[in-house]
């Protein structure tokens, strides 16, 4: 990834997990696999945050020229928008790997049954499973 990049880290590289015949969900073997893939995620964003800092540090400058100025300002402002995202999704993950810790991950916060292993991969902070989820999504269409 490029200094001053603008993309958000993914926790998509990882090996997926392949549960053994009848295992029991959430076990301590996939607990351990999504805490893994949670702190290497937030450990990404980590590092994104440190390279921002490090970019304005180092290329901040007070251009002559207004264009220049205005350009330099408008990349600053975006990647302070991205760093602002990614703080959010900080907090979902330290949220996810306490759920982690108190039994309650994999867990659909509306309903109780279970997320999924392929959709928490893809979506590690998910807390509704699909069709809570899509109840949601389509609440919120028809709200506004």
């Amino acid at each position: 990834m490029a200094t001053g990049s603008n993309v958000v880290a993914s926790p998509f590289t990882f090996t997926p997990y392949v549960p053994a015949e009848g295992e029991e969900y959430m076990n301590e073997a996939q607990l351990k696999h999504f805490e893994n893939i949670l702190k290497n995620w937030k450990a990404e964003l980590m590092q994104g945050v440190d390279r921002t800092v490090n970019h304005m540090q180092d290329d901040a400058a007070n251009f002559p020229d207004p264009n220049d100025r205005a350009t330099q300002e408008s990349e600053f402002s975006l990647e302070l928008r991205t760093r602002d995202r990614e703080r959010r999704l900080s907090k979902k993950i330290d949220d996810a790997l306490k759920e982690i810790e108190s039994g309650d991950y994999g867990y659909c916060e509306s309903c109780g049954i279970e997320i999924g292993i392929r959709r928490l991969e893809a979506r590690p902070t998910a807390t509704l499973c699909i069709d809570c989820k899509t109840l949601d999504e389509i609440r919120e269409k028809q709200m506004g």
